[in-house]
């Protein structure tokens, strides 16, 4: 049985643009994240080269119909409401009928789904192998394989990818991770990371600069932070010499506080609304924690260091490590006077983080900055000199190359992709538990304090990653896709995906034949040649990059 009918068969790819895409995906602008950047940062790249892409994704908001980005960039913004996360409900054929007037009409070739969490990229990926379309899919999340809705989701990806002519993922942990869920052979499945736009991450020029960024943030400047410091050392010195009298009992008080503070962080847990926060208020209020005193016994003795800036900027979820940090924070602002924590993004775990600083009295040392723009972020990533990210799962996790690439000494928890990311030098790795997040931070702020080059380091990550890089080795992905010598006929598609599983095999058949059957009746209904094609966005000689990816 022939996979396309003659009118619904994908064009050929005009001379003048060798792949014509349609990236699809659940997950893009509006909204912000590692998969909308890449989404983002690939089309343009391709563009700039000479091909033409279009992106499906679900509306936000007002956000509707068609809409036109940067370089022509085409996005159908279609009529479905996300459930969750936004990811939209999964169904069996409703998206299948504006899918293929939106193939027909911007003549389409290759279909490219993003994200296993996208319900719309999967069902965009197995309605274009209905229709005859090949299909690439790229896999941006590891997933586990004991609880219930991963292995839901696997049996899913395994019968989906089971058809798709090329799969992608992120880092070779992605891959093994992928390559396991979904019995796929390990050779149709290529590597190509994420990268950075490293133009859009320098280091600041001057620390002028850095104090009018650090204004519009709302926050002290490094230099305003550095006075507070200095006052608040000052203070702790004349008071110490005054409260000679009292040696005793604070002697006696401060280690009780500390040792209850490292069984805690050995503990590893932190609860919103507990009565015995870590350090209790007496050791955080005030720039300096009113109690820290730069040194690690809290003694006041020694002198406090150069002023440092621990920066974290991502969603404020559990899987990013919240709790880690919650537990971490007033810990280090007890041991080290001379540091404070800027943390910028939202999400549910912001209320334990809020409840942390309240009840240590970290409001001085500690800005939770709320959602930022990613236009904004290096102006977040300029105000420090480490950067932590404290997640308990990452493919690749693109937020630790913006923060190299900004200067910044990235520490990071040892989960999935992360030790493929960035060199030692530049990235400290520890276990996802209180003990070794604590641990790896005091190790960079030594070297921190110690100085460091951000702009040979920033020169060095401009040099291992670069978008044109990834479109290129992603070019190569298509082209093999297209070059793909399986047949597309229903029956040997069939013979694909009944190995899915006993169940799921012949379950997913069923479907495969209805799909089938449905896609048949829609061309009877509207023919192909009845679609209108859309004009191609002008191109005036010379307004592409001159750049070529090969």
């Amino acid at each position: 049985m022939a996979a396309a009918g003659a009118g619904a068969a994908p064009a050929s790819p005009p001379p003048a643009l060798r792949h014509r895409i349609l990236m699809v995906s659940d997950f893009f602008f509006p909204n912000f994240g590692g998969v909308e950047n890449h989404i983002y940062q690939l089309a343009q790249c391709l563009l700039a080269a000479g091909h033409k892409v279009v992106v499906m994704t679900h509306a936000y908001g007002d956000c509707t119909g068609v809409r036109y980005l940067t370089n022509g960039l085409k996005v159908y913004y279609i009529p479905r409401r996300p459930i969750y996360a936004q990811s939209t409900m999964p169904t069996l054929a409703g998206a299948m009928r504006l899918l293929r007037v939106l193939l027909v009409r911007e003549r389409v070739t290759l279909v490219h789904a993003h994200q296993a969490f996208s319900a719309l990229g999967i069902e965009a990926l197995v309605h274009a192998r209905t229709m005859g379309y090949k299909a690439v899919f790229t896999d941006h999340s590891l997933f586990g394989f004991a609880d219930a809705s991963s292995i839901a989701t696997n049996k899913l990806l395994k019968a989906a990818l089971a058809d798709a002519n090329a799969v992608i993922c992120v880092s070779h942990t992605s891959r093994e991770n992928t390559v396991l869920r979904a019995c796929l052979p390990p050779a149709r499945v290529s590597v190509i990371p994420n990268a950075v736009d490293a133009s859009d991450f320098e280091p600041a020029r001057d620390e002028s600069e850095v104090a009018k960024l650090a204004a519009g943030l709302g926050i002290p400047s490094p230099q305003e932070w550095a006075q507070q410091v200095e006052t608040a050392a000052a203070e702790a010195k004349g008071g110490a010499s005054l409260s000679s009298r009292g040696d005793g009992d604070a002697a006696a008080v401060a280690p009780r506080r500390s040792s209850r503070l490292r069984r805690r962080v050995a503990g590893g847990s932190v609860q919103e609304g507990e009565e015995e926060h870590a350090g209790g208020p007496a050791n955080g209020a005030g720039p300096t924690g009113r109690g820290g005193s730069g040194d690690a016994d809290g003694s006041g003795d020694a002198r406090p260091g150069p002023p440092l800036t621990v920066v974290a900027l991502s969603r404020l979820v559990y899987r990013k490590g919240v709790d880690l940090l919650a537990l971490v924070i007033p810990e280090v602002c007890a041991r080290h006077a001379n540091v404070r924590f800027v943390i910028g993004g939202d999400g549910p775990k912001r209320r334990l983080l809020e409840e942390v600083v309240r009840r240590a009295g970290l409001e001085g040392r500690v800005s939770l900055l709320g959602a930022v723009p990613h236009e904004r972020a290096r102006d977040v990533l300029l105000q420090g000199q480490v950067f932590v990210n404290a997640s308990l799962t990452e493919a690749f996790c693109m937020a630790i190359v913006e923060a190299a690439s900004a200067g910044l000494l990235v520490v990071s928890t040892r989960v999935g992709g992360v030790p493929e990311v960035l060199p030692p030098d530049m990235l400290l790795l520890c276990e996802p538990s209180a003990e070794g997040l604590l641990a790896a931070l005091e190790e960079a702020l030594a070297l921190a304090a110690a100085g460091r080059d951000p702009r040979a380091q920033h020169e060095r990550v401009r040099a291992m990653y670069d978008w044109n890089d990834v479109a290129a080795r992603t070019l190569r992905v298509y082209d093999a896709a297209m070059s793909d010598p399986r047949p597309d006929g229903l029956l040997p598609r069939l013979r694909r995906c009944v190995h899915a599983g006993p169940w799921a095999g012949p379950l997913w058949c069923c479907v495969l034949v209805l799909l089938h059957w449905w896609w048949r009746l829609l061309e009877w209904w509207t023919p192909a040649e009845g679609i209108e094609r859309a004009p191609d966005w002008p191109r005036p000689p010379g307004s592409l990059s001159q750049t070529r990816l090969a």
